[in-house]
């Protein structure tokens, strides 16, 4: 069961990872890795899945809300990332 956030935490994860123009509209920017971190632009619509979610309270364990990249920073393997996303993209 995933963690349903409030639109205010919701608000400040965007607004601290999407700071940059070159994020579309309905998306926002992450960082993903354990050592080297890779930018993934990621549908907001992601924020809702319970898999995504659980993504998230890791970021919030390891970073709270200031992350070192200056975006929303996600500590999990690349290749893990992917495989949820992809997940997500199915369903």
């Amino acid at each position: 069961m995933g963690i349903r956030f409030p639109s205010v935490l919701t608000k400040q994860i965007l607004r601290r990872s999407s700071t940059s123009m070159d994020v579309p509209r309905g998306f926002l920017a992450v960082y993903v890795g354990e050592t080297e971190k890779k930018r993934f632009v990621v549908p907001v619509s992601y924020l809702n899945e319970p898999s995504f979610q659980e993504l998230l309270t890791k970021a919030e364990e390891e970073f709270g809300f200031d992350h070192p990249m200056g975006g929303l920073t996600i500590p999990c393997r690349e290749d893990i990332f992917i495989c949820v996303t992809s997940l997500i993209n199915r369903s």
